[in-house]
């Protein structure tokens, strides 16, 4: 879903940008340019549906390059991320630049991803919306993008729907309003208790539909908390998962075993990347 998105990425550091590029392209179609004119060509080849562009470019800044493209009738709707240093942002920066999210350098690459990713899907989400079949209900499977995901896609577009999501015979119901629980069931569980017991699921399906309404409010944190305290409840069950499986082994191997044995991997280190 995400994957469909065409994104032009714009940065005139070759490391910054080949690095992003290689982050981005599982959740994306990315274009990559190296300065702005570059990226107007390739924008006139290639419209894109997302531009993340650095600001502070030799010749024509980010800025500037969103605006000519703004300019030419034939791009079409598109989203836009501006990277620049944080007193740029404050200072000669604003709303009014028509940037739907800014990137402060320096920033560590998973963040950024992260951020980028959110906008790919709340794009992909609304082309799923306008493609919908007669009965007006988007299906989509949850392999492609996940409840966190479609959570947050919900927010940042401020949807009003009902999201149903099913799972092994399981079934969750999720009532949106401009983008907040307002409404959640699964089982015999309401509201927040019922969100935080689905945010864990990997498979199944969902659907979306736009006319579903409700007049109940159970949950009592807005989506953004639901989903930070649902994370944290779901980390801290790994972390007890583990432990377990830890004291497991270690009373099974014994204690000299497990001294030789190694702990566990340590994920890849996060990159800082800046100008």
């Amino acid at each position: 879903m995400a994957n469909q998105v065409k994104l032009l990425l714009v940065d005139d550091n070759p490391m910054v940008l080949d690095m992003l590029r290689h982050a981005l392209a599982p959740f994306a179609q990315v274009t990559a340019a190296q300065d702005a004119a570059d990226a107007l060509l390739k924008a006139v080849d290639d419209p894109p549906e997302l531009v993340v562009s650095d600001y502070r470019m030799p010749g024509m800044d980010g800025r500037q390059l969103v605006d000519k493209l703004k300019s030419r009738p034939a791009m079409g709707a598109f989203s836009v991320i501006l990277m620049a240093s944080r007193a740029d942002i404050d200072e000669r920066l604003s709303p009014q630049d028509a940037a739907d999210d800014y990137l402060a350098k320096p920033f560590f690459l998973k963040e950024a991803t992260r951020r980028i990713k959110r906008t790919l899907d709340r794009i992909a989400l609304e082309k799923m919306a306008k493609t919908a079949p007669s009965d007006g209900v988007v299906r989509g499977n949850l392999s492609q993008m996940n409840v966190i995901d479609l959570m947050q896609s919900l927010e940042m577009g401020r949807k009003s729907c009902q999201l149903k999501l099913r799972n092994q015979g399981d079934q969750c119901e999720v009532f949106f309003v401009d983008g907040q629980v307002k409404h959640a069931t699964y089982g015999s569980l309401v509201g927040d208790e019922a969100v935080f017991k689905v945010l864990r699921w990997t498979g199944g399906n969902f659907e979306l539909n736009f006319e579903g309404k409700t007049d109940k409010e159970t949950t009592q944190l807005n989506t953004q908390g639901l989903l930070m305290e649902g994370l944290r409840l779901l980390d801290e069950s790994q972390r007890d998962a583990a432990a377990t499986e830890d004291n497991a082994a270690g009373a099974g191997a014994g204690a000299g075993a497990a001294a030789t044995s190694g702990g566990p991997s340590e994920e890849e280190e996060d990159v800082l990347l800046d100008n």
